[in-house]
């Protein structure tokens, strides 16, 4: 657009009776609208393509310093008489590229503008940079007869800049135009955020499968836990979704070409080493493929690459490695593994788990919680079922004086010295079967369940064994049916 086409396209606004706000009605609605949008404190406004100076006027009416810019020399005379003993400083300019040096500002608004732009995405770009920190970008615009700005095109060209845009329709209020419209018209209000907003790296890791097996390297000359062993990892970088972020990672360490459709999610974790900052980690689960084998693509960060038992990990793995592959085993998709800072890098088999599964926000009541089975000795089961339920992906959970347990997901298998079995005891009669525990979603749920359970052949039992006590823990409700078998419904 020339500068003859723009001065003709802002003079024809400027005489719409809804652009000059000489209706008290019209004026009186934009005030209103200008003080949602604007800060309450007195702020500093950069209003560009301001015409005549009617919102700046408004504006400063409102207690902001304002400096308006038009690149008509006719509107900013106008301007200038119309904003006389306000303050406010009115300049000649391209509202693309301001003529306002380093001056940064708290608000910039422009009206009926970034459509006439030769290049709006730049003229966004350097009004960003024209922001103090958690300032806000004031866009009012609109389509007429097909001619304008969509919302829709707009809201994207900010998105290359932040998150926060507040969309806000202006047809259907009559007062702001003086008449009734029907098309497109509306304001956007857009957030510069803080340089100081939290950030985290983003992890990406490989789990190969080779059958039984992973794939696992050990660092060498990084700097970070090496001598260690770690699953094939990186960062995504600026702009790289975390798809693509592993697939590069995985041809750059170990020379495998993975297709997209190859790999699964296994785990996201947040993780945080001793000392450092917090990351988020993705990890995805792939097939060894025979006709493509693992090498040693990066020989200066790498000093072995080599495949081991998922379910007999090695000992000298970097901590929060470990962690994940653990818990992938135990099929729990989403974990928080947070170092304290006098924490080793390293996994310590008897140091203090840091890993908290977090459960997926689905309904939970019916699935399986646990099994318990009871048995004459408790040290033979723990070899016996430790070894098959390990075998079986399940990992180590509670241990208790008469019982153990092992986990995998939401669901564990837990095996129980019989009372009956107990010498130097009182003992008790044993009961016919062996205990299957539910999954209830609250306790509502539980309480309906154990009050209708009677109606329909069960028995209510006292808490019986490890029974949980109080308000503080999970609640429990025991059944009996009519052959002795047992049912723990357990609600959080």
């Amino acid at each position: 657009m020339t500068t003859t086409d723009w001065d003709a396209a802002a003079e024809s606004f400027d005489d719409e009776p809804d652009h000059g706000l000489h209706d008290p009605v019209v004026r009186g609605a934009w005030a209103r609208r200008m003080e949602t949008w604007l800060p309450t404190a007195r702020s500093s406004v950069l209003d560009l393509g301001c015409g005549t100076g009617s919102l700046s006027l408004l504006v400063a009416g409102q207690g902001h310093r304002v400096t308006a810019v038009d690149r008509s020399p006719r509107m900013v005379e106008r301007a200038r008489a119309k904003l006389a003993g306000t303050g406010t400083e009115v300049l000649v300019g391209d509202a693309g590229r301001p003529p306002v040096g380093t001056q940064r500002f708290d608000v910039i608004l422009a009206r009926h503008t970034v459509w006439l732009l030769p290049d709006p995405a730049a003229s966004l770009r350097h009004w960003f940079s024209l922001l103090r920190p958690g300032g806000r970008l004031l866009l009012i615009e609109g389509v007429w007869n097909g001619t304008g700005l969509s919302a829709a095109r707009l809201t994207a060209l900010l998105h290359a800049h932040t998150e926060r845009v507040h969309h806000e329709s202006l047809s259907g209020d009559s007062r702001l135009w003086g008449k009734d419209v029907d098309d497109e018209r509306y304001a956007l209000v857009a957030r510069a955020e803080p340089p100081d907003r939290h950030s985290e790296v983003v992890d990406v890791h490989l789990i190969l499968r080779r059958g039984p097996d992973v794939l696992l390297a050990r660092r060498a000359g990084t700097g970070y836990a090496d001598g260690l062993l770690h699953a094939p990892s990186g960062h995504a970088e600026d702009g790289e979704d975390v798809r693509a972020a592993v697939i590069r990672e995985t041809a750059e360490e170990i020379g495998v070409e993975l297709d997209p459709d190859e790999l699964r999610v296994a785990l996201v974790m947040q993780h945080r080493g001793p000392g450092g900052s917090p990351r988020m980690g993705w990890f995805f689960e792939a097939d060894h493929d025979p006709a493509r084998p693992p090498r040693n693509a990066e020989p200066d960060k790498c000093s072995e690459l080599a495949w081991f038992p998922l379910d007999a990990l090695p000992d000298d793995m970097v901590a929060y490695c470990r962690a994940g592959l653990d818990a992938y085993r135990a099929e729990q998709r989403f974990l928080i593994h947070w170092h304290e800072d006098a924490d080793t890098v390293a996994y310590a088999p008897r140091g203090t788990r840091r890993a908290v599964p977090l459960p997926a926000a689905s309904s939970p009541t019916g699935l399986l919680h646990h099994v318990e089975l009871r048995v004459p000795g408790l040290a033979e089961a723990e070899e016996e079922w430790g070894w098959l339920l390990g075998r079986l992906g399940h990992v180590p959970y509670q241990r208790w004086s008469q019982g153990r347990s092992w986990r995998r997901g939401d669901s564990s298998v837990a095996v129980a010295a019989d009372a009956s079995g107990r010498s130097g005891e009182a003992r008790e009669a044993p009961r016919a079967g062996s205990r299957l525990a539910f999954h209830v979603r609250d306790r509502a749920t539980l309480d309906a369940l154990a009050a209708g359970a009677p109606r329909h052949g069960w028995t209510l039992l006292p808490p019986h064994g490890r029974a949980y006590a109080g308000d503080s823990g999970p609640r429990t409700a025991l059944l009996a049916d009519t052959a002795g078998h047992e049912v723990e419904l357990i609600a959080p």
